[in-house]
């Protein structure tokens, strides 16, 4: 009868073993789902970290790109204003140079070379301390096709000839730009 006390204690020994056990594995399962779940907020945190640290990246490359498109932008525009500065001076001495070659114009009808020699001299330096500035003539003559981004037409005549139809017929004043940009458009009158 002893044995079978035994063996039955053995048995609930047994019984009580297995629930420990069964108690033990669960509490390893607990821990290494706690560790999994720690090693996951860990990974979440470090990859938050290393998404912040892109996105800051990202921001400070576009803020680098702004602010040298805005030094290529200014930098294009200093340029553009150093060379249309002297715009409105040049404009104002056009018609100093038309009024030039008028009296050139009529100064070689007389007789007075050495009149004509003084004039075409101070013509010639105007002329030249105007292009030194940037200033130059925009080529136009009587024959050329009609161009209204060159041009401006003042008026239309009966053509001369069959090959002047829309064409230049006379050139009234002359056109001059400084660099690439025209501020005076010469004047023509077209043939119909």
């Amino acid at each position: 009868m002893k044995f079978k006390n035994i063996f039955k204690n053995k048995g609930n020994m047994s019984t009580e073993n297995t629930e420990i056990d069964k108690e033990m594995d669960e509490v390893t399962m607990e821990n290494k789902a706690s560790e999994e779940q720690a090693v996951t907020e860990e990974l979440s945190v470090e990859e938050q970290l290393a998404q912040d640290l892109a996105n800051e990246k990202d921001k400070h490359i576009r803020l680098f790109a702004e602010f040298e498109n805005y030094k290529r932008r200014t930098s294009k525009e200093r340029v553009e204003l150093f060379k249309t500065a002297n715009q409105e001076v040049l404009l104002a001495m056009l018609p100093i140079l038309d009024d030039f070659d008028r009296a050139l114009v009529e100064i070689a009808k007389t007789a007075d070379e050495t009149l004509t020699k003084g004039v075409e001299l101070i013509h010639e330096k105007l002329k030249n301390t105007l292009s030194s500035k940037g200033l130059e003539l925009v080529e136009v003559k009587a024959g050329d096709a009609f161009d209204a981004d060159f041009a401006e037409a003042i008026t239309q005549i009966p053509a001369p000839s069959e090959d002047l139809k829309g064409k230049i017929v006379d050139v009234l004043e002359k056109g001059y730009k400084l660099g690439d940009k025209i501020i005076r458009y010469p004047k023509v009158v077209i043939g119909q």
